[in-house]
């Protein structure tokens, strides 16, 4: 039951926004009674937070999958490309939920939130000062052009069509030649 409440929220979090949606909307959605939600979560925040810990963990684990496979930075930033594009396609809506409703957390909450992306671009980072090392990559402030990376790919979520002309991996190869062709060093 717990999934289903998350699945409800989701979607209405993602349609109407955090702030616009109540227990008694999602518990309509679910099917349930609004009581029944408060025997998973105690308070609305508490389904957010689920939400993005769950999608951080989801997504910091396909990074860790995929780098783990790939072998040198220029194929490991190729995977880690591949791994956020990817992610933030299947997963579009708990991606923008992620990008837009931040501020439905309470500072603890936002804190321990951040903490998991901070974890999450160093990794990105890491992978690009290896680049760096190996005399590949372009030797820029990492963390900049980690941000811009990240935000580019990111923003997958916000225009990519399942139905359109071109499939997540197609989105996700043209990405990764053109994110690699802008670190390579001359």
């Amino acid at each position: 039951m717990k999934e289903k409440i998350k699945k409800s929220a989701i979607k209405l979090f993602y349609k109407k926004g955090y702030f616009a949606t109540s227990m008694s909307t999602i518990a309509r959605a679910t099917g349930i009674r609004k009581s029944s939600i408060y025997h998973h979560y105690s308070t609305k925040e508490d389904i957010l937070l689920d939400i993005f810990r769950t999608s951080m963990n989801d997504l910091q684990d396909a990074l860790r999958n995929r780098l783990d496979a790939a072998t040198g930075a220029r194929e490991r930033m190729q995977a880690a490309i591949y791994c956020h594009i990817i992610f933030h396609i299947e997963r579009q809506k708990e991606a923008i939920i992620a990008d837009s409703e931040l501020r439905g957390l309470t500072a603890r909450n936002y804190k321990e939130i951040i903490q998991m992306r901070d974890d999450y671009e160093k990794r990105i980072q890491r992978v690009l000062e290896e680049g760096v090392a190996e005399g590949i990559f372009v030797d820029l402030d990492i963390k900049v052009i980690s941000y811009a990376i990240l935000s580019m790919c990111t923003a997958v979520c916000t225009w990519f069509n399942k139905s359109g002309r071109l499939s997540k991996e197609e989105v996700a190869d043209i990405f990764s030649v053109f994110i690699l062709k802008g670190l390579a060093r001359s």
